[in-house]
């Protein structure tokens, strides 16, 4: 089962990376500089939207079909409207979840995407909070000091 813990909100920040136009396949040491098309802001590419995005650390396996694996940071806006097929924060009777949105028959189903993890259907006295719609990911590869 995937939970979240909530990281931090995020601010705007004018930082600016170097983006590079050219492809690189796996094995090319590193772009060229004459390659270098523009600079990006993280906060334009990932669409953030201060204060309204926060960032959540998730756990659990739950969500590795929809690519989001334990320990990934996500992205989520709490300003986008959650509709059927979103992958959103979610608090069920107190306990957090990452979980995919999506509505059977009228009812609220929380579904996993592994298929070890049944669906959580949303029953008559449970509570319900959409803490926010995931819109990223960040995926650290490797060990970092």
């Amino acid at each position: 089962m995937s939970t979240a813990d909530i990281l931090a909100p995020l601010g705007s920040s004018a930082i600016e990376l170097p983006f590079f136009s050219a492809r690189v396949p796996a094995g090319f040491p590193s772009p060229a500089q004459d390659h270098m098309e523009q600079s990006i802001s993280l906060d334009a590419l990932l669409d953030i939207d201060a204060p309204h995005t926060y960032l959540v650390r998730a756990h659990g396996d739950s969500m590795v079909g929809a690519g989001i694996f334990d320990e990934d940071v996500l992205i989520v806006s709490r300003a986008a409207t959650p509709k059927h097929g979103d992958i959103i924060i979610a608090a069920i009777n107190g306990d957090t979840f990452v979980k995919r949105l999506t509505f059977q028959s009228g009812q609220v189903v929380l579904c996993s995407e592994n298929p070890k993890y049944p669906p959580r259907y949303i029953l008559e006295g449970d509570e319900l909070l959409v803490w926010g719609v995931v819109t990223d990911s960040i995926r650290r590869h490797g060990n970092h000091a």
